[in-house]
């Protein structure tokens, strides 16, 4: 029997050289299977995630686009909103709308913005998130919050598609709980608690906490949980023969134990036929069908993404 999710696979990319180069890397995202092209949205060394969306649109012809994710911080919701749209509309109906609170300390550093507590931070988002749905759908939007007033504002241009499909991820309760009941994809993640990707993050995702915050979302979700897409977000993905001689060099640098990175849900790890079985295992535990996985895995994941895609 089917399982109700099918897989799909995003990968998340982040330059290239020249507009040349980003069309010839997107058309081959496409080429070999994969779903969404998505890009971060940091202030580092990449590309600027909306105008190297509507690129890759351009580019291709079936590969969804998006963000993972859009910092609530960086665009006033109307702006983004009216981003979003036009790209939806001019890439025939292509775009996912990814969504976040922002946790990356050294952006807010850098660029002078203040780094607001993590609650300001996601009330903050959860007006936005409101505002973009009210923007991204057919009715014009009033709205009043703490952080954004916006007073009979039609949504201009129209997305191609109804609605462009909305991903929210997190790591602790509050987020999860918005996602569950707003998003249409729910990504799990781990949290950063010192706003920075390292070690300390990846021993807030393990398995065991997985399978905490997946119950955080189901009870949040309800009776449209049936209806979310649950998303893993893949942090490395290491092609080997014997992955438990390479999880055993690995672990310390995720602060795991080798056992636990070798259930660590944002890692792969493995041979081609291995990783295969460790996804399939996933979406048995974590309704994961959702995986997403960094520009080095490209060629890697080709075979299994062919194997997978749509099963």
């Amino acid at each position: 029997m089917a399982h109700p999710r099918p897989f799909r696979f995003g990968i998340q990319l982040h330059t290239a050289v020249a507009g040349e180069e980003w069309a010839d890397l997107a058309r081959r995202v496409e080429d070999l299977g994969f779903d969404t092209l998505l890009l971060p949205d940091h202030f580092g060394d990449q590309l600027a995630p909306v105008p190297a969306m509507m690129a890759a649109a351009a580019a291709t012809t079936t590969l969804k686009v998006g963000c993972l994710v859009f910092d609530n911080d960086y665009k006033h919701p109307v702006v983004l909103a009216k981003e979003l749209a036009t790209i939806d509309r001019l890439s025939g109906g292509r775009v996912e709308v990814g969504l976040g609170a922002g946790w990356m300390l050294s952006d807010y550093e850098q660029a002078g913005m203040s780094y607001d507590s993590g609650k300001v931070r996601v009330d903050r988002f959860e007006e936005g998130l409101a505002i973009i749905k009210g923007l991204l759908g057919p009715d014009p939007v009033d709205f009043e919050g703490e952080h954004y007033t916006i007073r009979g504002l039609d949504g201009l241009p129209k997305p191609a598609q109804a609605r462009p499909p909305i991903l929210v991820g997190g790591g602790l309760k509050r987020m999860l709980t918005i996602a569950a009941r707003e998003a249409d994809i729910v990504g799990i993640n781990p949290t950063m608690p010192n706003g920075a990707a390292d070690a300390d993050a990846a021993r807030t995702g393990t398995a065991e906490q997985t399978d905490e915050k997946l119950g955080w979302v189901k009870a949040a979700a309800g009776d449209r949980y049936d209806d979310l897409e649950i998303n893993l977000l893949t942090l490395g993905c290491f092609l080997t023969d014997d992955r438990a001689d390479l999880a055993e060099k690995l672990a310390p640098l995720f602060g795991l134990t080798p056992a636990e990175l070798l259930e660590f849900p944002h890692a792969l790890i493995g041979s081609t036929e291995e990783i295969v079985d460790v996804i399939e295992a996933r979406r048995a535990r974590w309704d994961a069908s959702y995986i997403v996985v960094q520009s080095d895995a490209l060629e890697a994941m080709a075979p299994i993404v062919a194997q997978l895609a749509g099963r």
